[in-house]
């Protein structure tokens, strides 16, 4: 394990235990095995406590605590809280609720070719938000570990920068 990723770790105490990742697909109803199985992965080689959220994903994680959906929204925002970092798919809502919650993400998103999603407006989306600092945009799973052993550096987002309203702007611009 390099020095960067200790120094986070070291950092990373989250309720009294090891630093968590929380992994998030959102609802769509197509699955996100890619991003699942890679994370379950990655689980399985670092110390960190890692929680996901996989949605309507088939594959079942080995090497994490993990839940399908759960009723109240508070508890999602709870886990992005108390995450030293949220991967993420390129879902506009679970973006804004990391930022919101001034919690570094990692945004990897769906793509049409595996299935994932009926398009690939998700890389837009993606790429858009890795402008605003602590977001990381990853389209190849296979670069996850390595933006984890970052130090990322928590989001500030400035008081008068309207998230919701920059991104319907965009969302709006591309349909």
């Amino acid at each position: 394990m390099g020095t960067a990723a200790q120094q986070v770790r070291q950092k990373g105490p989250v309720l009294g235990e090891c630093a968590v990742i929380f992994v998030t697909v959102g609802s769509h109803y197509q699955g996100f095995d890619r991003l699942i199985k890679k994370m379950d992965e990655i689980a399985g080689k670092i110390d960190e406590k890692v929680i996901m959220q996989i949605g309507h994903t088939s594959y079942k994680p080995v090497n994490a605590k993990y839940f399908d959906f759960v009723e109240d929204f508070g508890k999602i925002q709870e886990l992005n809280r108390d995450a030293r970092v949220v991967v993420s798919h390129a879902g506009a809502g679970s973006i804004l609720t990391a930022l919101k919650l001034e919690t570094p993400v990692i945004v990897v998103p769906r793509l049409k070719k595996y299935n994932e999603h009926m398009d690939d407006h998700q890389l837009e989306i993606a790429e858009a938000m890795s402008s605003i600092k602590g977001v990381v945009a990853v389209n190849d799973v296979q670069e996850i570990e390595q933006h984890l052993q970052e130090n990322l550096t928590l989001v500030s987002v400035p008081k008068d920068h309207d998230l919701k309203s920059s991104l319907k702007r965009y969302l709006a611009s591309i349909s």
